[in-house]
């Protein structure tokens, strides 16, 4: 069964799915009439007692239904709406035509497609000629390719161990945000200082740890900096009047 023979029972009209369409293209319904709902839910019933679903005629059901709703969507807007769409009904009806057509085109191209893939199961053709390198080889150049000595060292190869990786290069965190916390109110104990003077000899990662304890001390107000210019010296000096008793972070 097609989604054209589908039998409605609606209000203001009563028969098959496709002669509605008919009635609705000649404007001899008026589609603003029509509950496009009461047609999902006869459909949907439909598909309930048959107990399966055709995947080509639910994809059809909905192209027109979607044509439908974007149709009455269009009619239903305010009057003044309509020049900004420059939309006539006799226009609508054209498009909704058109995308049936069109559905229908790439339905048939689809089937087209499905019945040469099933006609070439198991079997792909190529094409494309050969590149103008393979054309040129001899069938010395072949045997080397296929001799058993290369070939018996390309499976060893795929066979043997790969060599561990060196990750000597990769370092974990060796010191706590907690010691330099520390170090920095040490350095500010004594005055301002600057944050190179706060990381001097310090690896990497050591300077990353003193940049989120120097923005703990921010948070917690024991300290400020500043840096005149972009990339320049950053100059940290001790907080003058502390936002809250200062706290050591985990």
């Amino acid at each position: 069964m097609t989604v054209a023979s589908l039998q409605l029972d609606l209000e203001v009209f009563s028969g098959p799915f496709d002669l509605l369409l008919t009635l609705v293209l000649r404007e001899e319904i008026d589609l603003l009439e029509v509950q496009l709902a009461e047609i999902v839910v006869a459909y949907l019933d439909h598909l309930e007692q048959r107990d399966e679903l055709d995947l080509e005629v639910a994809t059809e059901f909905l192209v027109l239904i979607a044509a439908l709703l974007e149709l009455k969507s269009r009619l239903m807007l305010p009057r003044e709406e309509e020049e900004l769409l420059d939309f006539e009904p006799g226009e609508a009806a054209e498009e909704l035509l058109a995308r049936m057509l069109e559905a229908r085109r790439y339905r048939r191209a689809a089937e087209h497609l499905t019945t040469r893939l099933a006609g070439e199961e198991g079997i792909r053709y190529r094409s494309a000629p050969l590149p103008p390198a393979l054309r040129r080889r001899n069938l010395a150049d072949a045997g080397a390719v296929y001799a058993p000595a290369r070939l018996g060292r390309a499976i060893g190869d795929l066979l043997r161990v790969p060599p561990r990786l060196n990750l000597e290069h990769l370092t974990s965190a060796r010191i706590t945000v907690a010691e330099r916390l520390d170090h920095l109110r040490s350095l500010l104990r004594r005055g301002a200082c600057t944050f190179d003077e706060a990381v001097r000899g310090a690896d990497r990662v050591t300077v990353a740890v003193t940049l989120f304890a120097l923005l703990e001390m921010y948070k917690q107000g024991e300290a400020t900096w500043t840096q005149p210019a972009a990339f320049g010296e950053i100059a940290i000096q001790p907080a003058t009047s502390p936002l809250r008793p200062a706290t050591a972070a985990s």
